[in-house]
């Protein structure tokens, strides 16, 4: 079956229902047109990943297999993986990036309880367009365990990685700490051209989108202050007017 995922038209050829179920809000209405990317799961990368997952049935594990071999064919259509939780507010979109643990998803969840506006673009694995005027952050069936994220893209103005801290700071950094930070959130490609691709994406993404890190805890607060160092907007006015 054919899926318009991230703009691009891509077919997936699982052999098992659970990806079809999966995928079924991005199926194309055009099963005809040729393709960009044909995504496949072989039998040594299901049982390489079952290894890993025992515990989980085989639709599942193709399902990861097929997103990984769909990620991997990405970069020369300028798109790469991002590990992130994204969110759209105002028509723009804001990424929240750190470890497992760091509350990614509490804090956009918070976005979420103080802007009636804001939505929920990816909550785990977006795909970013880079080009040279700008970088697009796409909505994709795979969305992390919680499942949060819907068919759709905004264009991504703000990176802001996340510590857990007891006060709440939020600084600029600077395109040598942004990368040592970002890098931990790719996925990397094993081929030779794929890999030097991702790697230029990953230098404009960071020339293109200015970054910060964000020392909080899990309070309004904490959004106050991410919300008005990337959008250079009022919290209380805008959580007054219900954006």
């Amino acid at each position: 079956m054919i899926y318009n995922i991230a703009d691009l038209r891509i077919d997936i050829r699982n052999q098992y229902p659970y990806t079809t179920r999966f995928c079924a809000a991005y199926l194309s209405d055009d099963q005809q047109t040729a393709v960009d990317i044909v995504a496949t799961a072989t039998a040594e990368e299901l049982q390489k990943e079952k290894m890993q997952s025992p515990n989980f049935p085989d639709g599942y594990i193709e399902n990861i297999c097929l997103y990984r071999n769909i990620c991997l064919q990405l970069p020369p259509f300028n798109r790469m993986l991002l590990h992130a939780a994204v969110l759209e507010y105002n028509g723009n979109a804001y990424a929240f990036l750190g470890r497992s643990g760091t509350g990614k998803s509490t804090h956009t969840g918070l976005w979420l309880q103080a802007f009636k506006g804001a939505k929920i673009v990816n909550g785990d694995k977006p795909i970013l367009q880079i080009n040279d005027d700008g970088v697009i952050a796409y909505g994709t069936p795979w969305m992390g365990k919680e499942g949060r994220g819907s068919n759709t893209k905004a264009p991504l103005k703000g990176l802001c990685f996340l510590e857990q801290a007891k006060e709440n700071s939020i600084r600029r950094l600077s395109p040598a700490e942004v990368a040592s930070k970002l890098f931990l959130q790719l996925l990397l490609p094993t081929e030779e051209n794929a890999a030097t691709k991702t790697l230029e994406l990953a230098d404009r993404l960071i020339n293109a989108v200015p970054a910060w890190l964000l020392k909080c805890d899990i309070s309004e607060a904490a959004v106050q202050c991410s919300f008005e160092e990337m959008t250079k907007q009022s919290f209380a006015e805008a959580k007054g007017r219900g954006l």
